[in-house]
């Protein structure tokens, strides 16, 4: 049985939109459940840890669609060959949004980059989506090389996560 392009294109978009209903009930009962004092208090720092958790359960919900995409794009050899280069062009930004953390960090600088060095966090947090993101696509790679890509693309996301992650807990102790 062949399913047509606009069939697949409308099972990986009624994926997404779960996904987004999980995250969103989720962070209503989330909010629900933090309501206080607090949260009127520091409204912003709220809002960013909220917006956190809408994009990692959206991200972890959307597994499902993201696999199916992944699959009906398999015999596209264009597409894989594409992904595997940017997977791992995106994880060389975390190996340097990483070390320009940890640089600066140790040394405390006030060079010109400072400025690129405080927007590094925002990369480090994304490295575990992408990097769950590359391993689910190097399952269903069609090709050796592609799944080696993908897969060191993942685990250079993780090392890079693990690396400002562990100062940040070091750091908070």
């Amino acid at each position: 049985m062949t399913v047509r392009p606009v069939a697949k294109a409308g099972i990986v978009v009624a994926g997404y939109v779960a996904a987004v209903a999980v995250a969103s009930l989720v962070l209503r009962v989330y909010i629900a459940a933090t309501s206080g004092a607090d949260r009127q208090t520091y409204g912003g720092m709220y809002a960013f840890g909220d917006s956190l958790l809408f994009l990692g359960v959206a991200g972890v919900a959307a597994i499902p669609a993201t696999g199916a995409a992944l699959f009906f794009l398999r015999s596209h050899r264009g597409f894989w060959r594409i992904l595997s280069i940017g997977g791992l062009a995106t994880a060389a930004t975390a190996i340097l949004a990483s070390v320009l953390f940890l640089a600066m960090r140790a040394t405390a600088g006030h060079g010109p980059l400072q400025s690129w060095a405080m927007l590094t966090p925002l990369r480090i947090l994304v490295a575990p989506l992408l990097a769950l993101f590359f391993l689910l696509a190097g399952l269903f790679a069609p090709t050796r090389s592609a799944r080696l890509c993908l897969a060191s693309a993942a685990a250079i996301e993780v090392v890079a996560f693990v690396a400002v992650a562990g100062t940040w807990w070091v750091s908070g102790r």
